[in-house]
């Protein structure tokens, strides 16, 4: 048996209530709520766990050869679409799967079922959301393979990287590194985009650890590029305030002020919702597999740039409160030397009556 599963998860742009958007597609579609099959529910937590739509199936032809898709969609409440079309041959052997691999990788037929399904997508979400903010152009694209038995003539480091080449062995060692075994007889590899699960049982649990990991890092790339746009925006309002009158630059500055503010409120928020978005606590194994992904994909990338461009705000945020308060404490000076010099004419004045 041999399985492949194409992904590429996009941002909406918006939180989404589940619960209300569930009521509303399941008189139409067939809907349900991902779970965790194999482990406790204590092992694995998520405050609110996505919402599961089956897209009808599509058989596309690749080099001369047909094959057939079943289409998934989860959304997730933090504001993120997976799509997954999924592959997958119960007759033919494990071996196969190279061989399979390379035939679809890179193929424009695939790209073009993301668009369609996209399109059709936001089509039945439009009364829902604003999908119309999905943009095709940003996304996270991940690839998993799956065979039921850890086959030898498979070779992991070049199916990983998506080349037919002959890799050198200190990039072998790379990719190879990221390899996690339960048993004897399942073993799974990650690399950055894409993986390999070998295992008896379908890992269905393995799968749903390793989306949610690329959910998270395509979220976090989203904030990154809106906190890159809101630092440009930050620095020319407050180039433009700086050209003001002191009264009203002070107006200005109290402005963009309480533009950080609730700016940086809510990407703390947010941030805190995504890297909190499931908790691994009592499954050992699970936990080391999450931590790997998250690793391998290099989430810690994107979260240090967030969490530094908060930084920036923050620290921008504190320099405008201290130059209001500064031309605040001069303009009380100039009302206190004002008073003073009103009183010493007035008493100058009661004394030449």
């Amino acid at each position: 048996m041999i399985a492949i599963r194409f992904y590429r998860i996009y941002d909406i742009e918006q939180e989404i209530h589940l619960d209300l958007l569930e009521q509303a597609l399941a008189r139409n579609y067939f809907t349900a709520r991902a779970s965790f099959l194999r482990v406790s529910p204590k092992s694995i937590m998520m405050e609110n766990p996505p919402l599961l739509i089956s897209m009808h199936p599509v058989t596309v032809e690749c080099e001369g050869i047909f094959f057939e898709f079943n289409a998934i969609v989860k959304i997730y409440d933090i504001g993120a679409i997976s799509l997954c079309f999924v592959y997958q041959d119960n007759a033919i052997p494990s071996s196969a799967l190279e061989e399979t691999a390379f035939i679809l990788a890179g193929q424009e037929c695939i790209s073009d079922l993301f668009q369609a399904y996209l399109k059709n997508l936001s089509e039945i979400l439009y009364p829902y959301i604003a999908s119309h903010s999905i943009d095709p152009g940003f996304y996270e694209d991940y690839t998993i393979y799956v065979t039921d038995t850890i086959d030898t003539t498979i070779d992991s480091a070049v199916l990983l990287n998506s080349e037919r080449v002959s890799l050198s062995s200190h990039m072998r060692e790379e990719i190879e590194k990221n390899t996690l075994s339960y048993t004897c007889d399942d073993r799974v590899t990650f690399s950055w985009d894409a993986a390999l699960l070998c295992n008896p049982e379908t890992p269905t649990d393995m799968i749903e650890l390793i989306e949610f990991a690329n959910v998270q890092v395509l979220e976090l790339r989203y904030y990154d590029r809106l906190l890159t746009k809101q630092m440009a925006k930050m620095y020319d309002d407050i180039e433009q305030a700086d050209k003001l009158p002191s009264f009203r630059r002070a107006r200005q500055y109290h402005a963009i002020m309480a533009y950080l503010m609730e700016l940086f409120a809510d990407i703390s928020e947010i941030t805190d919702k995504i890297n909190n978005l499931i908790k691994v606590t009592e499954d050992i194994y699970y936990a080391r597999v999450y931590a790997m992904v998250l690793k391998v994909v290099r989430i810690s990338q994107w979260s240090d740039s967030v969490d530094r461009k908060i930084e920036v705000i923050y620290k921008n945020y504190s320099m405008l409160s201290d130059e209001v308060r500064i031309q605040h404490s001069n303009f009380l000076e100039w009302i206190v030397i004002i008073l003073i010099a009103m009183e010493l004419f007035f008493a100058i004045w009661q004394n030449f009556r």
